[in-house]
């Protein structure tokens, strides 16, 4: 029995399944052999895996005329196992576990694959649950050429990376380490399954606590984060000690620290600007790099504001295909309507903000830290 011992131990150092963990499930699988064999759970089972020692009995009952073989015994064999035993007493019959016959070991055997399997699935769940929401290194180890999407090794676990949480234009091959977001842990008819993504927008903001020192210990706290992964990300920091500057800690000298997450996302620009909790203050900020020359909220209370940026700069307000307008009110919450300075023609100033659909530069807010692109 001592092989088996030193398999296990093996198994542990392999795969991590700890050996207390099949010693159990091997005193399972023995008790099912039995009832299957026997038709008696009745046992009692000896493992040692210190000495090696393994033994197995079968709990009988003393009677004179055996009808259930496998759990009854006559009383003369009885007396040879305990000299007292008395009719209605039980006995411990020693088993010898080579005659349980090729179904009962077939049936330990499964059990006992059952086990490693069910050991595997919680070792796995305990990975993924300690890396929830959290940024993780992994091992490209294979791409499905029909769907594109990625088998990555995380630890000694694996998760699929879908095509859809895959940025647009980056090529991973076999091979590659890439960084990743677990978004969710769930537990599946087929284990474990962590939900991991590369466009998500707190992949960035862990990448900023990764690199930046003043994120990681709270000086400099990221308060919203909008993204258009493999284009653009807006992000609003604010600083906790009026010493530090929220946003050059987080560029870095000679912009070496958002260069670095800039390198990781592919190229992907990425503009800081400075939260505030005065609206006006914090959506100038948010349209950067655009000048803004005012910014005139909604008197109704409603999270809609009217931005006049100079002639020269509505275009880079606005942005590509309305990007900038569109991040900026994401990373605020707030709807953004903008004008150039002279107006556009035949517009007459209105009191209000305009509403969707009067304007082709409207930008429609919503929420940024959980909008998943």
């Amino acid at each position: 029995m001592s092989e088996v011992f030193e398999a296990l131990s093996l198994l542990e150092k392999e795969r991590g399944i700890p050996v207390d963990f099949m010693v159990d499930r091997i005193k399972k699988a023995i008790v099912t052999a039995c009832k299957n064999s026997y038709g008696n759970e009745d046992t009692v089972i000896n493992m040692d895996p210190e000495t090696g020692a393994f033994e197995v009995y079968l709990r009988k009952t003393v009677v004179e005329d055996v009808e259930e073989p496998g759990k009854e015994i006559l009383l003369e064999k009885a007396r040879d196992i305990d000299p007292t035993a008395a009719i209605g007493d039980t006995v411990s019959v020693h088993l010898n576990t080579k005659e349980f016959g090729r179904i009962a070991a077939q049936t330990a055997r499964n059990i006992i694959r059952q086990g490693i399997r069910d050991g595997e699935r919680g070792q796995m769940m305990q990975e993924f649950q300690s890396k929830h929401q959290e940024l993780v290194t992994a091992l490209v180890e294979r791409i499905d050429p029909r769907t594109g999407a990625a088998t990555l090794r995380i630890g000694k676990a694996e998760a699929v990376l879908p095509k859809s949480e895959q940025v647009g234009g980056e090529e991973l091959k076999e091979g590659d380490h890439v960084k990743v977001y677990v978004v969710d842990v769930r537990e599946t008819e087929k284990g474990p399954r962590a939900m991991i993504s590369r466009t998500h927008p707190d992949l960035v903001k862990r990448l900023f606590e990764t690199e930046v020192p003043e994120i990681y210990d709270g000086t400099v706290e990221i308060k919203a984060v909008s993204r258009e992964a493999g284009s653009r990300t807006k992000l609003a920091v604010i600083s906790h000690n009026s010493d530090v500057d929220a946003v050059g800690a987080c560029i870095g000298a000679r912009g070496a620290r958002v260069s670095s997450i800039v390198n990781e996302l592919g190229g992907e620009k990425i503009d800081i600007v400075e939260y505030s909790e005065d609206p006006a203050k914090f959506i100038a900020s948010a349209l950067s790099p655009a000048t803004v020359l005012s910014v005139v909220t909604a008197e109704d209370g409603s999270h809609a504001c009217r931005v006049t940026v100079p002639d020269s700069q509505l275009s880079l307000a606005i942005g590509n295909k309305g990007q900038n307008a569109r991040l900026a009110a994401k990373l605020t919450g707030w709807k953004i309507d903008i004008k150039p300075e002279s107006g556009f023609y035949g517009e007459e100033e209105p009191a209000e903000p305009k509403t969707a659909g009067e304007t082709p530069v409207t930008a429609e807010a919503e929420p940024a830290e959980t909008e998943e692109e």
